[in-house]
């Protein structure tokens, strides 16, 4: 099932707010370095270039 890039791009950001979450209550440098590795490839993929779907 296709979603379009508004939805995908929505699904992004709650990853992001789990991982903002999660980081506010752990004080784990493992865990907390683990979450900056997550957050750099959904960033990836939310600021990517070209976007999802070409106009």
């Amino acid at each position: 099932m296709p979603i379009d890039e508004k939805k995908y791009n929505g699904h992004l950001f709650d990853q992001l707010s789990i991982l903002e979450r999660i980081e506010a209550v752990t004080q784990d440098e493992a865990a907390l370095k683990q979450i900056a590795i997550e957050r750099k490839q959904i960033e990836r993929k939310l600021y990517q270039k070209p976007p999802f779907i070409s106009e």
